[in-house]
This record gives C-alpha cells, sequence and structure tokens, in this order.
C-alpha cells in the first residue's frame, strides 16, 4: 500500500471548492477559502492544531444561523479568529 501525500495543491483545493459549491448551491463569494485558511491557520497557531476544525465548524455554524449574507461568514470568521489571537493571554 502506497501512503498518499495529505498536501493538498492550490489547483485541488480550487477544484475541492467548486465541488463543494456545486453540490450545495452556494456561490464563490459564499465560500471564503482565504479567510477560511486564515481562520484555521490562527486557531492552530493561538489556541492548538487540533483546535483549528472546531473554530471552523463554529464560525460556520455561527455564520449559518446569522443569515445567508456573505459578509455575515467574514464577520464569524474574524470573530472566531479574535478570539484565537487572545487565547493565550487568558
Amino acid at each position: 500500500m502506497t501512503e498518499q501525500s495529505r498536501t493538498l495543491p492550490p489547483e485541488a483545493l480550487d477544484a475541492w471548492a467548486a465541488t463543494l459549491r456545486q453540490r450545495f448551491g452556494l456561490a464563490e463569494a459564499d465560500v471564503p477559502v482565504s479567510a477560511v485558511l486564515d481562520l484555521t491557520r490562527d486557531v492552530a497557531n493561538g489556541v492548538a492544531r487540533p483546535a483549528a476544525p472546531l473554530g471552523a465548524f463554529v464560525a460556520g455554524l455561527v455564520a449559518g444561523r446569522a443569515g445567508d449574507d456573505p459578509a455575515r461568514v467574514r464577520e464569524a470568521l474574524e470573530a472566531v479568529a479574535a478570539l484565537a489571537a487572545v487565547w493565550e493571554e487568558q
């Protein structure tokens, strides 16, 4: 059995995002890939690596409950990132 690389090239990430958007009827603005990646980086560095998917999930949940405005998605991502930025200070 050969081991597959866990590294995803940018074009594959773009294809994955496009597949998700198509499957769930989302616009490109609905899926801010770079903002989500920034959030997961910030949580991984500010809290812990395993906390990154949880942070992204909560940001998505908050954004979903706020409505379908892409600006609300970014606000939720920024709010979770802000919490991660001050996590070590607490």
